[in-house]
């Protein structure tokens, strides 16, 4: 397993995603990822499954100081009455005293930057978290979070070989942030690519494998792909025994020139 050493923090490259998994389903699928070997977990206000994450977690038999573990907070939860009670749910859901990170999910535009800032700075203040970070936040967006002086360590955003986000990574690296890429395998689009296919005959690994490791292999990002089936979940794990070459980074660089968004909901802000 790689870390990515970032400020005061130390974060597992590859972390496991939970959207979309519910219930009983949640709680499998991370109880089989931590029997993997993951130890980074990633949830949400939004995704309804905490309790299940937290049971998940608590029953694994890994210690919690082991698990690096991240929550989000609703956009309609971002209002100064409304943010710290949301986390201290959020808390008691996942069973847990402290998060390692917590994200603001999605920018709410009826919620200036510097009123959710200051909440997330409190949230850390009062121990609720360790580490502190945004998501799906824009350069312009993030100019105004690092205004505020908070000290987050990273910007969660839709990052994968077909989608572009040289200006955005350009700018996080400036700063000392790390990306963490969700959506890392464009919703399996990158399976039958004959770019990723090729590369992936020459080390026994399929394209979601050489995916993975093309964004874990790029200096401060993170990847948190998401699946239901344990199989694919263990395969998304076996990527830490091969290197791609420069050459073989950059073809698969060249892919992201398609810029195929595909998480753009409405309430989304303006990309860069």
């Amino acid at each position: 397993m790689k870390n990515v050493q970032t400020k005061n923090a130390t974060v597992p490259a590859l972390g496991f995603g939970t959207f979309q998994l519910e219930g009983s389903t949640a709680q499998r699928m991370v109880t089989a990822a931590l029997e993997t070997g993951y130890r980074h977990i990633d949830t949400a206000q939004m995704y309804n499954n905490e309790e299940a994450v937290g049971r998940a977690i608590q029953e694994s038999g890994v210690a919690r100081e082991e698990v690096f573990l991240t929550t989000k907070v609703l956009p309609s939860n971002l209002a100064k009455k409304d943010f710290l009670p949301s986390v201290a749910q959020s808390l008691q859901k996942l069973k847990t005293e402290q998060v390692d990170l917590l994200l603001i999910h999605w920018p709410n535009p009826e919620v200036p930057v510097e009123e959710y800032i200051g909440e997330l700075v409190k949230a850390q203040e009062k121990g609720y978290t360790k580490h502190i970070g945004v998501s799906n936040h824009t350069t312009a967006l993030l100019d105004r979070v690092l205004a505020t002086g908070a000290n987050i360590i990273t910007n969660q955003v839709e990052y994968h070989p077909f989608l572009n986000q040289d200006k955005l990574y350009a700018y996080l690296r400036q700063h000392d942030i790390t990306l963490t890429a969700y959506s890392p395998i464009a919703h399996g689009k990158v399976m039958g690519n004959p770019t990723l296919k090729s590369i992936g005959e020459k080390y026994n690994k399929n394209e979601v494998q050489i995916t993975l490791r093309w964004l874990i292999q790029q200096e401060d990002v993170l990847a948190i792909p998401r699946s239901s089936k344990e199989s694919h979940m263990q395969s998304n794990f076996n990527i830490f025994d091969f290197e791609l070459t420069q050459e073989e980074m950059q073809q698969i660089g060249k892919l992201t020139q398609q810029n195929n968004r595909l998480i753009n909901p409405s309430f989304a802000p303006k990309w860069d």
